[in-house]
């Protein structure tokens, strides 16, 4: 039996479990390790440099449209969960609290950040006086704590990392294109940096965010068809500036409320990539996200290894000067099919191999992690051409989750035929409905799948609910979710 085939029954094919294909993955690729902490896991370098990258890219963007960071203590205390009746209503189950501190019992709880609405609202009530402070554009990079039930590591922990975005504005049209701009950012992010396609809507009532006017969402559909919500914007309308006096003296010398916003994507991104880009092999890395875009293999018999590994090292400071994430792994204990193995499970994009022949014929071997193909191409048009099949392996990747996607995703007009759906299938469903909640509810017990969002742009607009039969006031995305 070969190595390859040793290797690769160590990872549990997707067909056979997803969720132990996952497992097996995030451990085989050494991502985290599970703390003695239950629902805790410790990020390990190559996840945290996932999360490191998504930041990067995420915070320039925030940037880019007039945001900065700032930090809020993680202590919360209780009496500002009581200001806002839907909003601690909707995080109580989930809320750890301190109860003494420095041996002493403490006179208010306070409660380990399970989203910093309530935080921001006090210190923006001091902050904003005038028209003349507005907007007030604020982001965090924090981590949160929400004592799951059930957890599964990035996908759903009881402590994550997370930003979560804070403004204030003078008026609803202010704050809703605020909450739509962000969401934007969110889809072309997923879309144009992590390869995942995303349906873009507003969330329903019962699934909007505790506290929110209107939740909006992107969803990315996982291998095995179920959902994950990849990124929120909430509009907040005067909620929370009415429950922590967030006023500003307007143009005409009038108090009014603020109208504010918060959105937020976290560490669950990382669980997504996982579940939508990998195979039976194991981890499948878009090249914006990966840690390491290109590893480089040297290829020969001892005799001709020093001169092999002194090209692979010129022809490296050559892509690590393009700004390529590049490394090379010459250790002479590992043999290079192991090593083919090893970077194929970790995901690493495009896989350089350069031998002896390579060398006298002038030429490099990259073969790419998501198709298998091999090119030969010129060692003078060698950083060009990686960086061309970095930016093919992309648009490839992207193009075969939305496939996947689309060939999971059908119309229906019925519960039955829904449940039929789910039988046979998985995935997603485009339905009519009426507005209820009973019938919302309704799907939600006979299916297990809830309402994903109410997309901006459906491929049909669906004329009836698929529950009760009446005219339908939205068509609607259902699918199972983590």
């Amino acid at each position: 039996m070969s190595n390859e085939k040793q290797f690769v029954k160590e990872i549990t094919p997707q067909g056979e479990d997803f969720s132990r294909w996952y497992i097996d993955v995030i451990k085989k690729a050494d991502l985290m390790s599970y703390s003695p902490v239950r629902g805790c896991i410790v990020f390990k370098p190559d996840s945290y440099e996932i999360w490191e990258n998504i930041q990067r890219e995420l915070d320039a963007r925030f940037k880019e449209t007039g945001h900065r960071n700032a930090y809020f203590p993680i202590f919360i205390p209780e009496s500002f969960f009581q200001k806002e009746k839907e909003h601690v209503e909707g995080f109580n189950p989930e809320l750890p609290w301190v109860t003494e501190a420095g041996g002493e019992k403490l006179e208010e709880r306070l409660a380990i950040r399970p989203t910093s609405e309530t935080m921001f609202g006090h210190m923006y009530s001091e902050w904003i006086n005038s028209y003349r402070d507005l907007p007030l554009l604020i982001n965090q990079w924090a981590n949160v704590v929400r004592w799951e039930k059930r957890t599964q590591p990035f996908l759903r922990t009881s402590e994550f990392l997370w930003q979560e975005g804070h403004t204030a504005h003078e008026d609803e049209a202010d704050a809703r294109r605020e909450t739509l701009q962000m969401l934007e950012i969110y889809r072309d992010f997923a879309e144009n940096f992590l390869a995942i396609p995303v349906i873009v809507g507003q969330k329903t009532k019962s699934e909007k965010f505790a506290g929110a006017v209107d939740t909006f969402s992107i969803e990315a559909m996982m291998k095995d068809g179920k959902a994950v919500q990849a990124g929120t914007s909430h509009y907040m309308g005067t909620n929370f500036a009415v429950a922590f006096d967030i006023k500003y003296l307007d143009r005409e010398n009038q108090h009014q409320f603020c109208h504010t916003t918060s959105w937020g994507v976290s560490t669950r991104l990382i669980g997504a990539l996982i579940m939508v880009h990998g195979d039976d092999r194991g981890l499948v890395l878009p090249p914006k996200v990966a840690p390491t875009q290109v590893i480089m293999i040297p290829i020969g018999p001892p005799k001709t290894r020093e001169q092999v590994v002194g090209r692979v090292n010129e022809l490296f400071d050559q892509l690590k000067q393009a700004g390529v994430r590049v490394k090379v792994d010459d250790r002479p204990d590992q043999s290079p099919g192991w090593k083919f193995n090893e970077y194929e499970m970790r995901g690493v994009p495009i896989r350089v191999e350069l031998g002896p022949r390579d060398m006298d014929n002038g030429q490099v071997v990259l073969v790419s992690r998501i198709t298998g193909e091999k090119k030969i191409v010129r060692q003078e048009q060698f950083v060009e051409e990686v960086q061309n099949m970095l930016a093919e392996i992309h648009q490839q990747m992207y193009d075969k989750a939305k496939q996947f996607r689309d060939d999971n995703f059908t119309s229906v007009d019925s519960l039955d035929e829904f449940k039929a759906f789910l039988e046979q299938k998985r995935g997603f469903a485009l339905a009519g409905w009426c507005g209820s909640d009973a019938c919302e509810a309704q799907v939600k017990e006979e299916t297990g799948a809830t309402s994903r969002n109410i997309p901006f742009e459906p491929a049909e607009h669906k004329k009836t609910c698929l529950v009760c039969g009446d005219t339908a006031e939205h068509t609607v995305v259902f699918g199972r979710a983590y």
